[in-house]
């Protein structure tokens, strides 16, 4: 009997102290690691400045702008200088009637004109007064742009939705690496202990050979932790955009939350759908428009210089030239080619008209299981938590039995087991719940709320 009162005070002892180093943990790296400790306000910081996914986004907005730009630019007239020199070594030939000088009807005569050497330099404008396609194509562009900054605002949710759901890993593994940690130390210590009873034969050997077991598994349970936690932090170093060599140490405070009604704001993805059919309706009327005349406007100034190098009677003498005009072009026929692609674009329309039916249905079934699940995963988080009251009811009465006698120490050991396991499913559940709660957000269009 005293044996047993020896071994029921040092499994109390040790049931006391886990909670106690793990606050102490906590604690001290608290203080050690103020500095360095990232929230996930601050990760998603960081990946809007240094993710690659947003930096190419970006880049993509700026190119769409620039595109627009360049389209307007057609609207402006166009300046060109131009200039020539020709060399004539032998003067061209020109048909003369010779009927000018006399001769009979019908008779030509060749004859060389011209001087060798000819300069010619002009300045030409250009400018359209009217071109359907230049109009189709700005219009184009400047949808195009708001696709892309659509599609950035996809890319950067998909940014925050990946670290946060990497986040949330982190945390629990650390908490549970806490856990394990713990229960590492204390089972050390109690196989010490029985060690020690057992030399004095106080106890059996199978009764050391259990607690020898359980610190096995520990180790190896925490040499797994470690791998994951490697291996989900280098994964959100690689979300937020900084070296994996960086020593980063995240809040491991995992605060639970309410249940939280959303309103429905149309979610990025049917954005891009609505923005997509704006851009094929505008090349539909861009090539409806084609089949119309363009006009445009040019004009040109210049000199045009001829000159003899024969002397005495060498020379080389300018006279000017300019002209105006107005240019039309229309279309009159292209063997229906035009025709076959309005009809193309037409069944384009269509297909994305069912794309958006689709997305939207498809969008409103998710968010109802995204909402049934976080509801799940609420009653889930209070369920644990009665699971840890329960859980240390029974341990409280496992060591109490074991003081009488009518429990081992093996029961002692599962109860207090069970206690840490239902003190990591509470933590676990939580962590579903946001990870629930933040894909709700997401399809819902309200994932934007967590900047």
């Amino acid at each position: 009997m005293k044996v047993k009162k020896i071994w029921t005070h040092k499994l109390v002892s040790i049931h006391k102290s886990k909670l106690l180093f793990l606050i102490l943990s906590g604690i001290f790296l608290s203080l050690n690691s103020n500095a360095q400790t990232w929230t996930l306000q601050q990760c998603i910081d960081t990946a809007q400045v240094h993710n690659k996914n947003l930096q190419m986004s970006r880049n993509n907005m700026n190119l769409a702008t620039e595109k627009h730009s360049e389209a307007k630019a057609n609207l402006i007239p166009k300046i060109s200088l131009n200039a020539d020199y020709k060399y004539f070594a032998e003067l061209p030939y020109q048909l003369m009637p010779q009927s000018a000088f006399g001769g009979p009807e019908g008779m030509y005569k060749e004859v060389q004109m011209g001087v060798p050497h000819n300069i010619g330099a002009n300045l030409q404008v250009a400018m359209p007064l009217y071109n359907p396609q230049v109009y189709g194509a700005i219009e184009a562009t400047k949808i195009a742009s708001e696709l892309n900054s659509l599609q950035y605002k996809k890319t950067e949710e998909q940014v925050y939705f990946e670290i946060s759901n990497l986040f949330y890993n982190a945390q629990i593994l650390s908490h549970q690496k806490a856990f394990v940690d713990s229960n590492l130390v204390n089972t050390a210590k109690l196989l010490d202990n029985l060690k020690l009873l057992h030399a004095q034969q106080m106890i059996k050997k199978s009764d050391v050979s259990k607690v020898e077991l359980q610190k096995e598994q520990l180790i190896t349970q925490l040499e797994l932790l470690n791998i994951n936690i490697e291996q989900v932090m280098n994964a959100l170093k690689f979300s937020m955009g900084i070296p994996f060599n960086q020593i980063i140490q995240i809040d491991t405070k995992i605060e639970n939350k309410d249940l939280e009604t959303y309103s429905t704001i149309l979610p990025v993805d049917l954005e891009l759908v609505v923005a997509q059919n704006k851009l094929l309706s505008s090349e539909l009327s861009t090539l409806k428009a084609s089949r119309l005349p363009t006009v445009s406007i040019f004009g040109s100034y210049g000199q045009t210089g001829f000159g003899y190098d024969e002397k005495p009677n060498d020379f080389l003498n300018f006279y000017p030239t300019a002209f105006a005009g107005l240019q039309l072009s229309v279309p009159l026929f292209n063997g229906t080619v035009t025709q076959r692609k309005i009809n193309q674009k037409k069944l384009e329309i269509q297909n994305n008209q069912i794309q958006f039916d689709l997305a939207k249905e498809q969008n409103q079934m998710l968010i109802e299981n995204a909402t049934r699940l976080r509801r799940v995963n609420q009653q889930t988080i209070d369920n644990t938590q009665n699971q840890i009251d329960l859980a240390t009811t029974v341990y409280n009465e496992m060591v109490l039995q074991q003081k009488e006698g009518t429990a081992t120490l093996t029961d002692v050991l599962l109860a207090d087991n069970a206690v840490s396991e239902a003190q990591t499913s509470h933590l676990t559940a939580i962590i579903e719940f946001l990870k629930a709660d933040l894909e709700l957000k997401k399809l819902s269009g309200n994932i934007s709320s967590i900047k």
